[in-house]
């Protein structure tokens, strides 16, 4: 016991007297010691650096793995995907604390300290933001069918955030290093105008787009109309939206456009509606005119994805006696409605050709006097 306390008394001395000598030493206006305490910072921090990121996030990584939630796994993937010169320029920056250096040499560490410090940060809000547009978009995608889209604005919107953040980055660097911040605000807010002004209809359209996209009048494969102009969605683009016409032609429409005129979107609705004017000859009787009504509504309730809503003797015409029928074809295919309208014209012609009830058509009565 004693032979062990005298060697760890003798080592204890050694180091001691070791300290004491390479304070002597000067180099660079720094001693010895003052070198040995920046090297043993600057190794240390490594080293716990290394092993937080080696064994604590291990262990961080497992328990996140165990909770509901998988927001906590993508913070650990953060700080386990943080490259090793940010551990380098950390450590070396509180290492040089400790010696007095050339103010070059120091401003340069510390330029590259801060340069590490944003890139690591920028890289992090990336990863966050990729993470809760992600969310987004799996939730979307569940009640959304144009997923195409869908993917095509999230990654615009990325695109331009990363811009944002970067662009705030250097910003910060250059503040950093002595650049006076105000002016070259105010000189990048004078040249953002001009070229806002120069871009102005692009950025209108690209801003257009992220309204159509989150308010979401319409989307890929809707049947629209726009002015006299109608067809169906194939693709919602940063600056364009691209129809179908039914006459095949590709029609390319502005965003800008697609938000400030009214847009018809028929697939969207549940039902259409059809006003039928009817005109039958003056030499009809009262009692076929009192049928008609009824005529109609047994037509209307046989016919399918037809529902009956009303048919009145509306007026007196200068060459007939005008019914106004309307009724709704459940069914939002434009096909499908045009088939069951032919249904229920076909069907009336019959039963007005049995009923013996006449349709009018202008005609004119010469009436001559003696």
């Amino acid at each position: 016991m004693s032979a062990q306390f005298y060697l760890r008394s003798r080592c204890l001395n050694n180091i001691m007297q070791f300290i004491e000598q390479i304070k002597n030493y000067y180099f660079y206006h720094n001693t010895g010691y003052d070198y040995f305490l920046a090297v043993v910072v600057f190794i240390g921090l490594i080293i716990l650096l290394k092993i937080f990121q080696a064994f604590i996030l291990s262990r961080l990584k497992n328990l996140a793995k165990k909770t509901k939630t998988d927001f906590d796994d993508i913070l650990i993937e953060i700080f386990r995907k943080v490259r090793p010169p940010f551990y380098f320029f950390v450590s070396l920056y509180f290492g040089i604390k400790m010696l007095t250096l050339p103010e070059l040499l120091v401003t340069t560490i510390n330029i590259l300290f801060i340069i590490a410090i944003v890139y690591e940060v920028i890289r992090a809000m990336e990863r966050l933001v990729d993470y809760f547009l992600d969310k987004y978009l799996e939730r979307i995608e569940k009640t959304e069918e144009s997923r195409e889209t869908s993917i095509s604005m999230i990654k615009s919107l990325k695109l331009i955030i990363r811009i944002g953040l970067w662009v705030l980055g250097i910003i910060m660097i250059l503040g950093n290093l002595g650049v006076n911040i105000t002016s070259l605000i105010a000189s990048l807010g004078i040249g953002g105008i001009a070229i806002a002004l120069a871009l102005q209809n692009v950025l209108s359209d690209i801003f257009s787009s992220f309204s159509i996209y989150l308010d979401k009048p319409f989307v890929v494969g809707d049947f629209i109309q726009v002015g006299t102009d109608r067809g169906h969605v194939e693709k919602i683009g940063l600056k364009t939206t691209r129809i179908r016409t039914p006459l095949g032609e590709e029609l390319i429409i502005s965003n800008q456009e697609l938000t400030t005129v009214r847009v018809q979107n028929f697939r969207r609705m549940e039902k259409r509606r059809v006003s039928v004017n009817l005109g039958v000859v003056y030499a009809t009787s009262s009692e076929k005119l009192e049928n008609i009504p009824k005529i109609i509504k047994q037509i209307i309730d046989k016919t399918d994805q037809a529902e009956y809503d009303r048919c009145n003797f509306a007026s007196f015409g200068d060459s007939s006696l005008n019914f106004e029928l309307v009724y709704y074809v459940n069914s939002r295919d434009y096909k499908e409605y045009m088939n069951t309208n032919e249904k229920v014209n076909l069907e009336i012609y019959k039963r007005f050709e049995k009923e013996g009830i006449e349709f009018a058509y202008p005609t004119q009565t010469i009436i001559l006097e003696k």
